[in-house]
Order: structure tokens, then C-alpha cells, then sequence
């Protein structure tokens, strides 16, 4: 190392990239003589710290290198703000919307993370989050991804309207939403409750992940004896409704705009304000 270059050299990176060049060579013996074996450079470095006053302001490119072994440690370039802002969390950076927490760790370019806490624990401080979509059904936004074409919500059914039992007596299911077509491809989990397609055999319950192809047209039902079911949907792309006679004949559509709209229209008419949908739109 240069003694012009021990100015702007912290001491404590220097320490541990001595010590990592120990582990390198595997010897901590080592290690330990080729500290010993240079004290005339870290007393040398203390006394620029003290009076030099330039106190560590970064590393501007240094190796170390032992005559016992070619291995070598190098760094370049390298600010004592850089490593501060790695060794500790930049709280002053994130901000605070609603429920939601942005982080700012990427570049200030990126798109802020979207962090929203307990989204399985269902009984939320404010009801008014949910968006209703039909009599039985509502939504949470959770991520309105208008640069990508898609959405992540909380879907949810809730059982009040009254269901006639079949002629053996076993309740029927209830259709929550129309025969639709998928253009894109969905992920859906449940968190709660029991639901199915029309078009399938199985059965999704708690816990149950779903992949939905794209091109698939189904109808999505629930159980007359679910009180209520819950479950998170990753879809992306047209949610198209179809006529269930005629799959061909489209009579409506679903996209991240739609739910956008809703949102928007909802949360002005609720008093969270038009704008308390933002922190959901990426």
C-alpha cells in the first residue's frame, strides 16, 4: 500500500481486508505476522486519521500482497457512505402511505416496493378497503401494475343471499363470478374458505395454490355453506366475460384499468379520497 494513499484509507476496512487476506491464505498465523510485520503503516495511517484531518474518507483503489503468497485482496473504489449505506438500513429514505410502506432502497429511477402487512388477518381496522364489485363479492387491491398490464388483489366472497337446497337436499353452489376467459396466465392462494370451476373437478380450501393457464374459460364457484372465502389473485392481462352458451361472445372485460376505475370510484365515495388507491399503482 502507498503511504500517499493512507489519508483517504478508513482503518477499519483496512484491518479487515488484512484479515480477510489471512483467511484467504488460510492461516491466521499469517494473518497475525503480516499485521505485526507492518506496524509502521497503521501508526503511520493513525497519525494522518489525527492530524491529518482527513479522517476516512474512502478507499480510492489499494491492494495488499504477502511475498509468502501470490493471493492478493483488492478494492477500488469504495466511500465510506457506500459502506454505511450497506452496513445500515436508511430509514430516512422510506415513506409512509396508508397501510403501506414504500421502501427506498433501489435506485431513485425504480419503482417503490409495496409492503402491506397481515394480509391473511381478515378482520382490518378499516372495512372500507374492500372494494365492492357485485352484491356478494369485493376486492382489495393490493398491487395495480399498470406498467405491466396486471393486478394482485384480495378477492372475496361473502354468503347473504339465501340458497335453495337441491331435490336430495344438498346446498348448492353459488356463482360468484361469471363464465370469463383468460387471455394471460393466473396465480391464485387461498386464504380462506372452499371455491372451485364449474369446468373442473377440484377442489380448492385453505392453503390451496392455483395455477390457471392462459386461454382457459371457466366459471368460478363457491359453496352454498362457505360463509365467506378469501383468496389472493395474481392476474394478468383481460379477464374476459363471456356468454356462457356461447364462449365466443364476449359481454364485458376485467383489466388492471377496470380495477383502477373501481378502486378510484369506490374510495371517493367511502371518504378514503380518490387518491388512496396511488399507493397501489406501480
Amino acid at each position: 500500500i502507498k503511504p500517499t494513499e493512507l489519508r483517504n484509507t478508513p482503518i477499519v476496512p483496512y484491518l479487515l481486508l488484512c484479515m480477510m487476506h489471512a483467511w484467504r491464505m488460510n492461516e491466521m498465523a499469517a494473518g497475525l505476522l503480516f499485521l505485526l510485520s507492518r506496524p509502521t503503516i497503521i501508526v503511520t495511517h493513525l497519525l494522518l486519521v489525527v492530524f491529518g484531518g482527513g479522517g476516512g474518507v474512502g478507499v480510492h483503489g489499494f491492494s495488499i500482497s504477502s511475498s509468502s503468497s501470490s493471493s492478493s485482496v483488492s478494492v477500488s473504489s469504495i466511500s465510506s457512505s457506500s459502506l454505511r449505506s450497506v452496513w445500515k438500513h436508511r430509514w430516512n429514505d422510506h415513506q409512509r402511505k396508508g397501510d403501506v410502506v414504500c421502501l427506498r432502497a433501489a435506485p431513485k429511477e425504480a419503482l417503490g416496493d409495496i409492503v402491506i402487512p397481515s394480509i391473511d388477518k381478515l378482520d382490518e381496522p378499516d372495512p372500507r378497503v374492500w372494494v365492492p364489485q357485485t352484491d356478494c363479492v369485493s376486492f382489495r387491491p393490493l398491487c395495480l401494475c399498470v406498467s405491466q398490464g396486471y393486478y394482485v388483489n384480495l378477492l372475496r366472497f361473502r354468503n347473504n343471499i339465501d340458497i335453495d337446497s337441491d331435490s336430495d337436499g344438498n346446498s348448492k353452489s353459488i356463482l360468484t363470478l361469471g363464465c370469463h376467459r383468460h387471455s394471460s396466465p393466473v396465480h391464485a392462494y387461498t386464504i380462506k374458505g372452499d371455491w372451485g370451476y364449474l369446468e373442473h373437478d377440484w377442489h380448492a380450501s385453505d392453503g390451496t395454490y392455483v395455477f390457471e393457464p392462459p386461454g382457459e374459460t371457466h366459471t368460478l364457484v363457491v359453496d352454498a355453506d362457505c360463509d365467506e372465502m378469501v383468496g389472493l389473485f395474481h392476474v394478468t392481462g383481460s379477464l374476459l366475460y363471456c356468454n356462457p352458451d356461447n364462449h365466443d361472445d364476449v359481454i364485458g372485460f376485467d383489466d388492471v384499468f377496470t380495477k383502477l376505475e373501481k378502486a378510484k370510484a369506490w374510495y371517493k365515495e367511502c371518504g378514503l379520497g380518490e387518491d388512496y388507491v396511488q399507493q397501489f399503482v406501480r
